[in-house]
């Protein structure tokens, strides 16, 4: 039985996904305009740090100006470009008058996800969130999900971690704790389903089985 479900932020709960992949354009076209960075480029990477990314990027070592640079846009045109995706909302509602203890696990920086959090009412619901300021090793690493079990007294037996991205579902099983990867992800199903998730979600509302609950009529 799952008694604690730890969930990924951007492109799991919160759909950042044009936000981020906006924000690398800018910072690409602005540093390193021919040739041209892509949409297709970016993708495979997601679920990383943003600075192991950009290193990934452009095989500078230093990328300090550019994650100004990133973050400065991306803060700029947050509201603008964040969205909702469905039944996000309502079923970690659910869990959570359910009694079962939620929280986030990701490779964002605090401030940036209370921000995302508390843009769609999310952060009432979260007893934990660890971030990239909470840890020394990043996910794929299984140190954020540890450090979080860590925090809530969780038992990783009965612990969930929900994610879009490779690293979010290697993290889970360094952890010893079972995985769902999310069929919306950008990646796709197909190629998440190469990293041995126990449970794939096409919704959210699919959480609802896997937790043993009734769905809702």
């Amino acid at each position: 039985m799952i008694e604690t479900v730890l969930f990924d932020l951007d492109g799991t709960i919160v759909n950042t996904n044009e936000l981020i992949i906006t924000s690398f354009l800018h910072v690409m076209d602005k540093h390193y305009p021919e040739p041209p960075f892509t949409r297709e480029q970016i993708i495979p990477h997601m679920g990383l740090t943003l600075e192991q990314q950009l290193r990934q990027f452009t095989g500078r070592e230093d990328v300090t100006e550019l994650v100004t640079d990133y973050r400065a846009y991306n803060m700029l045109h947050h509201d603008a470009l964040v969205r909702e995706f469905p039944n996000v909302h309502k079923v970690i509602s659910r869990l959570h008058e359910k009694g079962i203890t939620l929280g986030v696990v990701t490779t964002k920086m605090r401030p940036s996800t209370i921000l995302a959090l508390e843009t769609f009412d999310l952060m009432r619901f979260m007893k934990e969130i660890v971030t990239l300021n909470d840890v020394e090793n990043p996910k794929p690493h299984p140190e954020p999900v540890l450090t979080a079990i860590q925090r809530l007294g969780a038992d990783p037996k009965t612990t969930l971690m929900v994610g879009d991205s490779p690293a979010d579902l290697q993290s889970a099983r360094a952890a010893g704790v079972r995985s769902a990867a999310v069929a919306w992800s950008l990646k796709g199903a197909e190629v998440l389903k190469k990293y041995d998730p126990d449970y794939i979600l096409n919704d959210m509302t699919d959480l609802y089985g896997v937790l043993g609950m009734e769905s809702e009529g």
